[in-house]
């Protein structure tokens, strides 16, 4: 039997890579054990669990035996079994376990797909069965299952990834700048974990905007998805000073057409996985990928401004949206550029015209915003204490909490900036 990872004192312990957890940490992840007789497949089940930061591998243990007592003195959330050794053995193992731990919901894994031993798995006490190798979809789902029944849907319950897809009303209107600052913003968070992956496979320039020359990109990613464990994953990306990792489009034009819908929808859910937010940069040209990703998305910000061309684009794609199953109803009205100029159509003639209240105003900054991207430094970094990047930082914020975040006020009014500062200050100093 392999000793699980103690912790080193009353207020931390150490995770199975090696980073910090704290109390408020540990509670927003399912503490597993794990028993399978064979090393080879035991290994390849620790490599999935470990890259997830859902998962805190609490036990590991190698004879069927001895794993009731492991769970009766770790207590954790899952027990997994793996069964292929010795089904039997192992089967009533689960049985055991079910009137020895009643809390520990027990996942029994197997290479076989036979009806009657899932059946008996079932029957045993078996909360779970999946088929190995795992699919990831398929692991993440029966995480969901078993965190709801354990969990309910209290604030102790473990969160999942949020998935931010941005998308634009018409080219130009700063969905790009929006999506890696507000990466930025919440990668500021020590809670958070944020990976941005620019879909503008085209044009994307995420990377110009944070100044790196990534080694990997989406299409690397997409095209070796089904041999990626969440080590992997993670190296494949390139992690920015903010804390913020990138997935950037393909370097090559030619590549575009080897990402497929179903590509993305693999990557996006190891990532989902593996981070605690994903920040999805669309292109305005709303293809299949982009639709795709809309509907993968926890919420979506259609990002616009007060003029005529850009409320007219999102009346026409907020009637698409709402012909598309529960997209409509993600869907958060982003105003930029507030105050650009006088003859800007006011907030509430917009709402009246989108039929749809305005979630966030973001202020005009033309100066800050275009320094910034210039020097390929976020706005966190550039000008901290400016509007546009307080603004920001309180969508962030607005996104994170559970309660409702009022947008501040600020068109039209000369002292909307000064409000600005108020608000934002008035919910701390970060997301």
């Amino acid at each position: 039997m392999e000793a699980g990872l103690g912790a080193p004192g009353p207020e931390i312990a150490r995770g199975p890579r090696g980073n910090l957890l704290t109390k408020t940490a540990m509670s927003n992840v399912l503490r597993l054990a794990i028993v399978d007789p064979d090393d080879a497949t035991r290994e390849s089940l620790k490599s999935m669990l470990l890259g997830m930061d859902m998962i805190w591998l609490e036990a590991e243990c190698s004879r069927y035996e001895f794993f009731a007592d492991v769970v009766g003195q770790t207590d954790p959330e899952i027990g997994l079994v793996a069964i292929d050794h010795n089904p039997e053995k192992a089967l009533n193992l689960v049985t055991e376990l079910g009137q020895s731990s009643p809390n520990c919901a027990v996942l029994v894994v197997s290479s076989s797909t036979d009806g009657n031993l899932i059946l008996k798995a079932m029957r045993a006490g078996a909360k779970e069965f999946l088929t190995h190798p795992m699919r990831i979809e398929d692991l993440l789902a029966a995480l969901g299952r078993i965190s709801e029944r354990r969990f309910g849907r209290d604030e102790k319950k473990p969160r999942g990834s949020r998935v931010i897809a941005l998308a634009g009303s018409i080219g130009g209107v700063g969905t790009t700048s929006l999506a890696v600052n507000l990466g930025c913003a919440l990668a500021a968070s020590e809670h958070n974990s944020v990976a941005l992956v620019d879909l503008d496979l085209c044009l994307g320039d995420a990377d110009v905007f944070l100044d790196i020359i990534p080694d990997y990109t989406l299409v690397d990613v997409a095209q070796n998805v089904t041999r990626l464990d969440f080590s992997l994953l993670k190296r494949s990306l390139t992690k920015h000073a903010s804390g913020l990792y990138l997935l950037p489009r393909p370097v090559q034009l030619e590549d575009i057409g080897l990402i497929t819908a179903d590509d993305l929808q693999r990557v996006i859910g190891l990532l989902k996985a593996t981070f605690t937010h994903l920040v999805l940069d669309l292109s305005k040209s709303y293809s299949s990928i982009d639709l795709n990703a809309l509907e993968m998305a926890t919420e979506v910000l259609l990002v616009t401004q007060l003029d005529l061309p850009c409320l007219r684009n999102v009346v026409r794609l907020m009637m698409s949206f709402g012909e598309m199953e529960g997209l409509a109803q993600k869907v958060r009205i982003v105003v930029n550029r507030v105050g650009l100029e006088s003859g800007q159509i006011t907030l509430k003639k917009a709402e009246e015209t989108i039929g749809k209240e305005i979630f966030w105003q973001l202020p005009n900054d033309y100066r800050t915003m275009i320094e910034a991207r210039n020097n390929g430094v976020p706005l966190v970094e550039q000008s901290p204490k400016a509007a546009i990047t307080m603004s920001i930082g309180a969508l962030a914020e607005a996104l994170c909490s559970e309660q409702k975040i009022d947008a501040p006020e600020i068109a039209g009014k000369r002292s909307g900036i000064g409000r600005l500062f108020h608000l934002w200050q008035g919910h701390g100093s970060g997301p």
